[in-house]
């Protein structure tokens, strides 16, 4: 983990958020990995997105409305992990339970303590992230915060 931390901190401070995220990206299975911050008007807004087959963003995710997202559940916890949503009690009823199957997040948090965006891998398929893994999302949260636009803080 320590060497892609480095080589993590090494691309966000020479290409920014997108540049990390690649580096994040080419350990996991997942296809998507992204960055959210939330707006003002409380939408979930997209600020760095990778994808492993470099396809356009998909543009009904570019701004969610923070009910309808999964960063509401990272931000309640701090950290929000699922290998398959369409079994996940957690998620009944929720429009994107089964769709996004694989999501795994963790709060990205300003230096006053208060949450202001996520950082997530995501999948259609489903797919665990090892552990490791996650560790090495928890650290990149932390160091990214400073990368990350002006946005709304939540309170949970």
């Amino acid at each position: 983990m320590d060497r892609t931390f480095d080589a993590m901190t090494a691309a966000l401070e020479a290409g920014g958020l997108v540049a990390a995220l690649k580096v994040l990206n080419d350990r996991v299975v997942q296809r998507y990995s992204a960055v959210y911050r939330l707006t003002p008007d409380r939408r979930l807004e997209n600020v760095a997105f990778v994808d492993k087959l470099a396809m356009p963003y998909p543009e009904h995710l570019l701004a969610v409305p923070y009910g309808m997202s999964f960063c509401q559940f990272t931000f309640a916890d701090g950290e929000f992990r699922t290998s398959d949503s369409s079994m996940d009690r957690r998620l009944e009823g929720h429009p994107y339970k089964g769709l996004v199957n694989s999501y795994h997040a963790v709060s990205i948090v300003g230096d006053n303590g208060d949450i202001t965006g996520s950082i997530c891998h995501f999948d259609l398929d489903a797919a665990p992230l090892a552990d490791a893994d996650f560790k090495l999302l928890r650290s990149a949260a932390r160091a990214l915060s400073a990368y990350l636009p002006p946005s709304t803080s939540v309170t949970t």
